[in-house]
Parts: C-alpha cells; structure tokens; sequence
C-alpha cells in the first residue's frame, strides 16, 4: 500500500509541487484516471500559506495539501455512480466516465479536496499521478514529489516510512478518515517578544526568560534574550495558558496569563 509523506518543516514554499502538477494535468487526457486538469481553480496539490504573528515577529508556514487518499473515504460512499474507488494500492480515484457530476463526493470530503469541472461537469482531484505509476517504466513516483527539491514530499510503500508514520499528525485532528496521506511536523503555536530597559531605552541582552504551562504539572521553558533583546518559545500546544517570568540584575516581570490560541507576540515589554 502506497502512502505519501509530508515534512511541513521542509517546505520552503517553492511551489514546484504545485506547478508539476499542473504540467502533468493541464491539457493532459489520463481517462481513465483523470480527465486534463482546467487551467485555473483547481489545486490537485495546492500550497496554503500560512503567515503567523505580527510585525516585525512573523513566521511563514508553508501547507502543501493535496487529496489525503483516506482508507475510510467518505467520498466513496457519498457517490451514487460508483465513480470513486480505492486501487489496491490505496490510491483513490474518481472515474471521469462513470461520474455524473452531482457533485456529493465534493460535499461528503472534510478536507476539501475535490474540484468540479464545469465544462467536463465532473468531480476531479488527485490521482497519485496513478497513471505514471502504471505506465511509466521510468517515473514511478507522483510528479509533486519528484519535483520538490527538498525532500518535504516522499512517496512509497507504507512499510517503508513506519519510523515516519509513527511520528505523523494529523493535519485535521478534528476529522479522522485514516488518510494515506502523513503529515510531519505541522505548525505549532509560538510566543515571541522583545526586552528593553525603559530608563536607557536599550534592549535588554541576556534576560532569563521563564514560560510556565499553567496546567498542573505543566512544563518550563527557559531562554534568554539575544543581542536584540528578542526571545522566541516555539512548539507550543494550542489553547493553553502560560505565565512568563523575565529577569534580568535583579529586576523581574511576570506577564499572565497568556494563552495560545494563536501565536502571540507579545510586542516590546519593559523590564523595570
């Protein structure tokens, strides 16, 4: 069984991902695997931006998403045709002359991968590239992954990537279709500010700076401001509350509560 795995850490956000797919399924008739690809609106493999934070703390996080292929397919079922199936490889494809375009599969997909087609009046989405995988005595991989030029997309045999698989999340923790489709890595919550010394209005170097999970045994993150009076948590759960404790030569700040429902920057704080 077939299974793509995803390294949202490694996306740089170049979109050869997406620009490959385009190549391969603009234009191009795969029936039975899939009818060309319209030249706008449809994102087979698609990039979502993410842009966290405020100025000047901005993170950018780069999502390649794509059809998750899920064992329990909820498409599948939701068409009346018969179109869609799961190949034995796990792939799952909409078949361009079965489907009657009634457009339930797109409405039944929690993850929101399938297109219509207006002008085919059909449903479309990823294929796997399946028929390079059938055909192709040299490519044997979807066009996505062999063009990312930084291994954030791998595509192979399931036994190969148990190490990975183990370590995936999720991508839609609230919706779970056991996908095919593993996502490594996914963005976590931050909180990010800067200390400065009111009175020589300098940033302060080298503050000790304490952030507290408030839950019971909740962890501690210590680091000290850089040589711009920065300070960065990274990897934060969502949706809890932290107090922050800043020393620096005896004078201290605590700052509570504070609560990652969204990365926070906190802005420049004075440490008095």
């Amino acid at each position: 069984m077939k299974v793509f795995v995803i390294d949202i850490a490694r996306c740089n956000g170049c979109y050869n991902c997406q620009i490959a797919c385009k190549d391969e399924h603009v234009g191009n008739d795969w029936t039975p695997y899939a009818k060309p690809q319209p030249d706008t609106g449809h994102f087979w493999m698609g990039m979502t931006e993410l842009t966290r934070g405020t100025v000047p703390k901005v993170m950018m996080t780069f999502i390649p998403k794509m059809c998750l292929h899920c064992d329990e397919a909820p498409c599948i079922a939701a068409c009346k045709a018969g179109a869609i199936y799961k190949r034995d490889d796990g792939l799952v494809i909409i078949d361009p002359t079965k489907c009657t375009g009634d457009g339930m599969c797109a409405e039944a997909c929690p993850h929101e991968a399938i297109y219509f087609n207006k002008d085919l009046n059909i449903s479309q989405k990823c294929t796997g590239c399946a028929h390079l995988l059938d055909n192709d005595e040299d490519l044997k991989i979807p066009r996505c992954v062999d063009a990312c030029p930084n291994g954030a997309l791998r595509f192979g045999e399931e036994s190969e990537f148990q190490d990975a698989i183990s370590k995936a999340q999720l991508l839609n923790p609230k919706v779970d279709t056991k996908p095919r489709v593993h996502y490594l890595n996914p963005p976590r919550k931050w909180v990010a500010g800067t200390v400065y010394d009111p009175q020589t209005e300098e940033v302060v170097i080298g503050a000790t700076c304490t952030l507290t999970d408030k839950k019971k045994n909740g962890k501690t993150f210590t680091v000290e401001t850089d040589h711009f009076g920065d300070f960065w948590f990274r990897g934060l759960d969502d949706n809890h509350s932290f107090s922050l404790t800043l020393k620096k030569d005896g004078k201290q700040k605590v700052i509570t509560p504070i609560t990652t429902d969204e990365d926070r920057n906190l802005g420049d704080i004075p440490l008095v």
